[in-house]
């Protein structure tokens, strides 16, 4: 029997999701069309899956009936050449396909070609929720912070295509090329994928969250272009000495702000499976609590850098 409390769990986050980027693009797409792309990206998570467990059959070293645990070079190429051009290969081919085969693309703008992709990529991401709750792999508060993570991903090679389609040109001054674009794509979805192996990298788990922050950062300087905004420029010195200041902040604010998210990420993680009885007990309580202050801290030291830089071009 279907666990109805996991189903949600894997299918209410993403769509919230969606429904905020359409109430915050003014010309977007009718939520019908919107909805239809999150069903070709949950299709398109099906075929990456089975495209993945494919190849990892056929190129797998099976030995005595054991397959080899792959070493952490190897896993690097795994997810470089094999994991992450599939996954956003099956997603490019989600928003490309139903574009050509229903000829809608002449009658939408850009911005509802990159509503497409973030809807085709968040219906990738209910799949992606309903294999890893269903099979008890992870916990629904973990899936829950990384429900943005292909849209993230998949945001650049989005605008690219938009950008194309509409404008039919080649390149842009605030784009590149599709196929660049969809390469960039797929090397940090490879990074971002190493990066979050569980207990491999130790200190190098710290820099995900900062990764997945400034990704997300550039989502949102694309999503400014695809409403007729002009991008925020955190990097305004006029000297070489200003801007390698200004680079060196920017880079601060995103690791503390990273990190504010990744030390909330844990504390949500080691408070799921416990009771609330448990979390407000005497020796429980306050390390709790000091965790959390510790972690909104730096997320507010962050966020004071990164409104620093974005207010030093007024002046």
């Amino acid at each position: 029997m279907i666990d109805l409390s996991l189903l949600l769990w894997a299918v209410l986050p993403p769509l919230l999701l969606l429904l905020v980027y359409h109430y915050r693009v003014a010309t977007a797409p009718s939520l019908s069309r919107l909805f239809l792309f999150v069903l070709f990206g949950f299709i398109s998570g099906s075929f990456a899956d089975f495209f993945t467990q494919a190849f990892d059959n056929v190129t797998g070293v099976i030995v005595n009936g054991q397959r080899i645990e792959p070493s952490f070079p190897g896993e690097i190429f795994r997810q470089l050449l094999l994991v992450a051009p599939i996954e956003e290969g099956c997603k490019l081919a989600a928003v490309v396909i139903p574009l050509q085969v229903l000829q809608i693309q002449s009658r939408f703008c850009i911005s509802s070609i990159f509503l497409f992709t973030i809807a085709t990529a968040l219906g990738f991401t209910v799949q992606d929720n309903l294999i890893y709750l269903f099979s008890g792999t992870v916990s629904a508060v973990e899936r829950l912070f990384l429900t943005p993570v292909q849209v993230i991903l998949s945001a650049p090679w989005g605008y690219a295509l938009a950008m194309s389609i509409c404008l039919k040109i080649r390149s842009h001054r605030y784009t590149q090329s599709v196929a660049v674009a969809w390469l960039m794509a797929v090397v940090y979805h490879a990074l971002v994928n190493v990066l979050s192996v569980s207990g491999s990298l130790g200190i190098f788990d710290y820099g995900l969250f900062p990764l997945l922050l400034w990704l997300f950062w550039q989502m949102e300087q694309l999503l400014r272009r695809v409403k007729a905004k002009y991008p925020i420029n955190l990097i305004s010195g006029y000297t070489p000495e200003e801007r390698y200041w200004q680079i060196a902040l920017m880079v601060l604010a995103f690791f503390l702000g990273g990190n504010a998210i990744f030390g909330l990420f844990n504390l949500a993680k080691t408070l799921s499976p416990l009771g609330m009885d448990k979390v407000f007990s005497a020796g429980f309580f306050l390390p709790t609590l000091s965790q959390l202050l510790v972690n909104l801290l730096l997320g507010v030291l962050g966020w004071g850098i990164f409104r620093y830089l974005r207010d030093l071009r007024k002046y």
